[in-house]
């Protein structure tokens, strides 16, 4: 069924369609799916809150609706429970990014509007815990995209998912948390906020526009940038966690 501009959002949040989901309609085939259930919900904003690592203080340290408009809060919850109730479906495997994601709002919106749900592991470091925090800021003002949701844009734009995650309000984010909390960077967030720095990230209203070319030529952009600098970003990551070995030109 086609959705008119200023139509009520099918979603139920009594906006209108172009004030809430236009330009991710994905999330919204996602919903009518089932794949997200009031009970999956409750199970998971039925967790009890945890304080790994620096998650707190720097949570606290963050006034989210001074600094997006958005009056809303931060949980932190076991990354293994988490698992647990969700198994394989929705984000990618949090694993591999060291112990920490940013969970789907369309996961702990029906049982808890009020907050927004970060899950980690009990080793979690700062640069993953900056990191998702950044995804929480870039989805409150900035991007409005939500990390793993992005699948069908990276398919049909033939765009590593990566490059439409991480969008210039992204890194804008992540310098800026990076900075007030003296976090050092992983070798990967590293790259991403050298990246954003010289102007490489791709925008987020371009990702929205879901612009297959445009996306292909902005990716090609970033690859051909890192190549070019090649020897800068290895004397940047050589040091830092995650680093897996030199860069040549041909990668």
């Amino acid at each position: 069924m086609k959705i008119g501009r200023n139509d009520l959002c099918p979603c139920g949040s009594g906006k209108k369609f172009k004030k809430c989901h236009l330009g991710r309609e994905d999330e919204l085939t996602l919903e009518e799916t089932g794949e997200f259930t009031e009970d999956m919900s409750r199970r998971i904003t039925g967790l009890p809150d945890v304080n790994y690592g620096r998650c707190r203080e720097v949570a606290d340290a963050l006034n989210l609706e001074e600094l997006t408009g958005r009056p809303v809060g931060i949980r932190f919850v076991d990354l293994r429970k988490y698992r647990e109730i969700v198994g394989g479906t929705g984000e990618k495997d949090a694993e591999q990014k060291g112990g920490g994601v940013f969970v789907n709002v369309h996961k702990t919106r029906m049982t808890d509007p009020d907050n927004l749900y970060v899950a980690v592991s009990r080793d979690v470091d700062d640069s993953t815990l900056v990191h998702q925090l950044a995804h929480v800021l870039d989805y409150l003002k900035g991007s409005h995209l939500l990390p793993g949701t992005l699948t069908p844009i990276s398919y049909e734009s033939d765009v590593p998912e990566e490059h439409l995650e991480h969008t210039h309000e992204f890194g804008e984010w992540l310098h800026r948390l990076r900075e007030q909390f003296h976090v050092d960077l992983d070798a990967d967030d590293t790259i991403i906020e050298y990246l954003y720095e010289n102007g490489q990230l791709i925008k987020g209203a371009n990702v929205q526009g879901k612009n297959g070319p445009l996306l292909r030529s902005l990716s090609e952009g970033i690859l051909r940038f890192l190549s070019e600098h090649s020897s800068e970003v290895d004397d940047l990551i050589k040091n830092r966690p995650g680093y897996i070995g030199p860069r040549n030109q041909a990668e």
